[in-house]
């Protein structure tokens, strides 16, 4: 896919620039949300952007996961743990597929005439034998 063809646009300040011009209020009121979430406080700056890492992954946000990546190097994070944080989510998403699959079995259960099975929390029960 040639650069002209890309699916997301580049982040320039000239989009950012208009963000704010379409909107200042908003944008103004985000900026200072996100400066307050990702400052120092009980958790710091850089377990925050190694959070925010990972969510990326999960939210498919690649502009999140560039900027919060250079944000965690910049907190000193390295890239092992950045590549940990990418596996915890990876494995919190596989996971979620692996609890929702009850959905199914349950809907195959009641199609097939026979009873629901009883109610449990499959997906503690999957991370309690994890653990285990």
């Amino acid at each position: 896919m040639s650069e002209q063809e890309q699916i997301y646009p580049p982040a320039t300040r000239h989009l950012a620039e208009q963000r704010q011009r379409l909107a200042h209020k908003p944008a103004d009121a985000f900026k200072a949300f996100t400066q307050s979430v990702f400052a120092d406080g009980a958790l710091p700056a850089k377990t925050k952007q190694l959070i925010a890492v990972a969510v990326a992954h999960v939210t498919q946000c690649p502009y999140c996961i560039q900027a919060h990546t250079k944000a965690a190097m910049r907190h000193g994070a390295t890239p092992e743990e950045i590549m940990e944080a990418i596996w915890v989510a990876a494995e919190m998403r596989a996971g979620g597929a692996y609890a929702h699959s009850a959905i199914a079995l349950e809907t195959i259960t009641r199609e097939q005439g026979d009873q629901p099975a009883q109610p449990w929390n499959q997906h503690d029960q999957f991370h309690t034998n994890l653990i285990l």
